[in-house]
């Protein structure tokens, strides 16, 4: 059994199979082309945007201590990180109460949030149109073959079989590319969630250093 497994695999060619699914396997194909370019697109950015300097809030903390506001600021705006942009906020209101300090900051932190998840739905809807695309394109399939064995009144178990395998390829197409989207959508949100923790640590290390009786702010 298992060789005849492996002769009937080593005869399947993998293009030929995905160009026998019909004309659904172009949607298909659109659909895994956009996931792959918003995946990419996405990590790339959210990566960026994990990316800060561990001495950063050291920084913030000496020129802050040492009333330098100008030279924080310097720092936060020579910084390319949503962390950056958060306290760089915080500074702006720096001699208002703790309280508006904290809602400018939460403000701008919703405001990087939605950058980072932009177009991460794509993922989301990709996960679940790809698989319905597949069955469409199974159903109509099958329609058709047992359109044209009515028709025909013919009952070849082979062609049958055939026709069976055919029309197959669109449901296992759409569920991997739906599958694929969703590992995908689930890998950026938990990145996303990372990135969103580094922020709320920084704005936290933030307040506590503007409430600190030792600093001179």
């Amino acid at each position: 059994m298992l060789v005849y497994f492996l002769q009937v695999t080593k005869q399947m060619n993998l293009w030929s199979m995905l160009q026998s699914g019909g004309a659904l396997m172009i949607p298909l194909g659109l659909l895994f082309v956009v996931a792959l370019f918003f995946f990419f697109e996405r990590y790339i950015a959210i990566k960026k945007a994990g990316k800060l300097d561990d001495n950063f809030m050291k920084i913030i903390r000496d020129h802050i201590a040492t009333g330098n506001m100008a030279a924080a600021r310097t720092t936060t705006k020579n910084t390319d990180n949503p962390v950056a942009r958060i306290i760089d906020k915080g500074l702006q209101r720096v001699g208002k109460p703790i309280d508006a300090i904290e809602r400018s900051m939460e403000s701008v932190a919703r405001l990087e949030m939605y950058n980072l998840e932009r177009n991460l739905s794509v993922l989301s809807v990709i996960s679940r149109a790809a698989p319905i695309f597949g069955f469409v394109g199974t159903l109509a399939g099958l329609m058709q073959l047992f359109f044209d064995i009515n028709t025909t009144g013919e009952f070849v178990l082979n062609t049958i079989a055939g026709g069976l395998y055919v029309k197959l390829v669109t449901s296992i197409t759409g569920l991997v590319i739906g599958l694929l989207s969703f590992l995908g959508f689930s890998f950026l949100h938990t990145q996303i969630d990372k990135t969103a923790n580094k922020m709320e640590v920084a704005a936290a290390d933030f307040l506590d250093i503007l409430q600190d009786p030792n600093n001179n702010a």
